[in-house]
């Protein structure tokens, strides 16, 4: 396995490579051919490094978060906040006051976020869909979960229960830890590794199978919620899952381990980087969906790599 620090990069080939952005951010200063050149980068599987976020994030927020504790009842993996309807999930009903804080400390973090990227990824402001931000407050390190749901088994994302449509999965992160490092295993990319699992797995069967499509096709007609996915949806999260059921695979996939030390950024299209996160404890993560007429290489997207190998649109 090659290991490295956030600092570092490997160079061996269909694995994800680290980009670090040195120097000034700012927008003002950002040229267009620049944030163009990032979104190549990221589109190509590729992480982008912050060595020092370029969000504030007042230390009066960072105790409160900090302060928060693991003991709520059912362990939720995370908080959400939702920025289009201005509410926070996944906290108990008893917590209400504490909910108000969170609420307001995601809220801001979330709009700092967006006006950044805004201009350091220019080619998709105003494009993209705003999805929800998130605080993560648990330690990764030895969390307990179901098989499809653990975080330290490589994999690609897909959101079952809200399909992207051919949309691709932007997420930018801030480790607001003051002592420790997160910790990510990131393998080969979609491009590199996406068709060989699919094809191995035999998940395009039913993509391709006449009688499962016209059964999909009445369902969605007829308004039922489980069939507002797209093939593209179907496709994507049963690699999700067929890449954390193969032991083989996340035992002698070629690896790259990276960690992001207090006070960094990073972003990622966490569809086509295979992605683990072995350690770490207190992040906050911005998600945005980003559509296939934002791209500035359309044709190395998840998307357009299925399309091609199952010969047949899928998206709806």
């Amino acid at each position: 396995m090659t290991s490295a620090t956030a600092t570092e990069k490997t160079a061996v080939a269909g694995l994800s490579r680290l980009v670090t952005i040195d120097g000034p951010v700012e927008r003002e200063s950002w040229p267009a051919t620049r944030a163009r050149e990032v979104c190549r980068e990221l589109e190509a599987g590729n992480i982008v490094f912050l060595p020092r976020t370029p969000i504030e994030i007042p230390s009066e927020d960072c105790e409160t978060l900090l302060g928060r504790k693991q003991s709520s009842s059912a362990y939720h993996k995370n908080i959400a906040y939702r920025p289009l309807e201005d509410r926070v999930t996944g906290l108990d009903k008893n917590e209400a006051e504490e909910g108000e804080k969170l609420r307001r400390i995601l809220q801001v973090y979330s709009r700092r976020s967006v006006e950044f990227l805004r201009g350091f990824l220019a080619p998709y402001a105003e494009k993209w869909k705003l999805e929800f931000a998130s605080f993560r407050p648990i330690e990764e390190k030895g969390r307990q979960a179901r098989v499809h749901a653990r975080n330290d088994l490589l994999h690609f994302d897909s959101f079952p229960t809200r399909p992207t449509n051919g949309g691709r999965i932007l997420r930018f992160f801030t480790n607001i830890n003051p002592t420790q490092n997160r910790v990510w295993l990131t393998s080969q990319t979609f491009e590199a590794f996406g068709p060989v699992m699919v094809k191995a797995a035999g998940l395009t069967s039913s993509v391709n199978n006449p009688f499962l499509r016209s059964i999909h096709s009445v369902a969605r007609a007829l308004h039922i919620r489980s069939a507002n996915s797209s093939p593209y949806d179907d496709l994507m999260h049963r690699c999700h899952n067929a890449m954390k059921e193969d032991a083989s695979f996340q035992e002698n996939t070629p690896k790259s381990q990276w960690e992001f030390p207090p006070d960094s950024s990073w972003m990622v299209f966490t569809d086509c980087v295979s992605h683990a996160v072995l350690a770490g404890q207190y992040a906050l993560e911005q998600t945005f969906l980003v559509p296939p007429a934002a791209l500035v290489e359309p044709q190395r997207s998840p998307l357009a790599i299925l399309e091609s190998l199952t010969g047949r649109r899928l998206t709806v």
